[in-house]
């Protein structure tokens, strides 16, 4: 093989690994790792629940509560906003998908075209690792077995993920 075929060779895998390098750290293109609330880093949980009173306590409650009714459709179709503490639906969805609905809005986080929903996609607002920080701070406001069962859900998922 000729010196120039080689350097054409080489440039090429190394155009090709750039590009999925790129495409690996682009914000947003994979998912982040199931399991990825910490309910145990103070530093993070303080910065949580500012984000959470800026962002979410309007509609999730101040004490995470939810709207009333938020289990009946509104004249306009939609769901109220449902509560974050244990009496929500919150803590039986896995991190992962926790972290897709706040970063992507439902329809797109589930895959429902046309869901219609007043849950608005935060990705634009907040950076990944707020996302993360206000979802650790909700979970951390739940009781120690909601916690556990929540654990319990997340390894679940994990082991479905890796196809155990």
């Amino acid at each position: 093989m000729s010196r120039s075929r080689w350097v054409l060779l080489a440039a090429t895998g190394l155009a090709l690994a750039g590009v999925v390098a790129a495409w690996a750290l682009w914000p947003g293109a994979a998912a982040p790792p199931v399991a990825l609330l910490r309910t145990d880093d103070a530093q993070l949980l303080e910065q949580g629940r500012n984000i959470y009173a800026a962002q979410c306590a309007s509609c999730h409650g101040v004490h995470r509560e939810g709207q009333a009714h938020w289990r009946d459709r509104g004249a306009d179709g939609r769901l109220p906003a449902p509560p974050h503490d244990e009496t929500g639906h919150t803590w039986h969805h896995p991190d992962e998908l926790l972290f897709r609905i706040t970063q992507q809005g439902v329809a797109k986080a589930v895959g429902i075209e046309g869901y219609a929903s007043n849950m608005p996609a935060y990705g634009g607002t907040l950076s990944d690792a707020q996302i993360v920080a206000v979802l650790s701070w909700i979970k951390s406001q739940w009781p120690a077995r909601v916690q556990a069962d929540h654990d319990s859900i997340n390894r679940q998922a994990r082991e479905a993920q890796n196809g155990s």
